[in-house]
């Protein structure tokens, strides 16, 4: 039968069901091991930390390998970062008959690059000997761009890139599901952001939107060039 149960992804406390099936003794026993891959996700400057589970069911070698190569797999949209530095990939679980379920939180709910994403998760595992996938798009906690790293954000800027800036305090994870924060909009429409080419911030926007919707599309009257803006959200 099936369950809820709350388990903790990112500090975040997360209902999620799960298949259980009685054991010798009449009692349900969870058929997925509850093993979060990664205790903590970019937030802020703060890089994230790993940490494997040691749940007896599973074999913290496959989950060590499965991240190994989960961890290596770019975002289709901007290949210079991975999924995993960009805060997509959240969580990992391995079963005690060696399936494999992974968790992704889109950076927002209509991003085209979703179903690339899940082919190339699959495609790395199946190469890898691991048939056996289920992927499960998570939407709480929504997204942010905080949760973008300074080295990640380091390798946006190198690219041509502006990376976005931190939006604050009221990102980082609490107890609720969805935390439905105010932008201060004052703070966040008076930021100007430093073109990557030369780090000038004369420049100007031209474009809400650049090369993805997740983008701004900006000039510099510096060196005069174009540049995307990752806008901050």
């Amino acid at each position: 039968m099936n369950a809820v149960a709350n388990r903790e992804v990112f500090g975040v406390c997360v209902a999620q069901e799960q298949s259980r099936e009685p054991t010798d003794h009449g009692e349900p026993k969870d058929n997925w091991g509850q093993i979060p891959i990664q205790e903590a996700a970019h937030i802020g400057e703060k890089a994230a930390t790993t940490k494997l589970g040691s749940d007896p069911i599973c074999c913290p070698t496959t989950l060590a390998n499965v991240f190994k190569l989960l961890e290596a797999i770019t975002d289709p949209e901007i290949p210079v970062v991975t999924i995993a530095e960009l805060g997509i990939l959240r969580d990992v679980q391995v079963a005690a008959d060696g399936s494999i379920q992974v968790f992704i939180t889109p950076t927002y709910s209509g991003c085209p690059a979703v179903d690339q994403i899940e082919a190339d998760i699959r495609s790395a595992l199946l190469q890898a000997g691991y048939s056996n996938v289920r992927i499960s798009t998570q939407l709480a906690p929504a997204w942010t761009t905080d949760w973008i790293g300074p080295a990640a954000k380091a390798k946006l800027r190198a690219y041509g890139i502006a990376p976005p800036h931190t939006l604050g305090e009221h990102t980082k994870t609490s107890s609720r599901v969805i935390a439905f924060a105010p932008k201060n909009r004052a703070n966040n429409d008076h930021f100007t952001p430093a073109c990557p080419q030369c780090d000038s911030k004369n420049v100007t926007e031209t474009s809400h939107f650049g090369s993805t919707a997740c983008k701004a599309l900006y000039k510099c009257l510096n060196c005069m060039e174009p540049f995307d803006y990752f806008k901050p959200y």
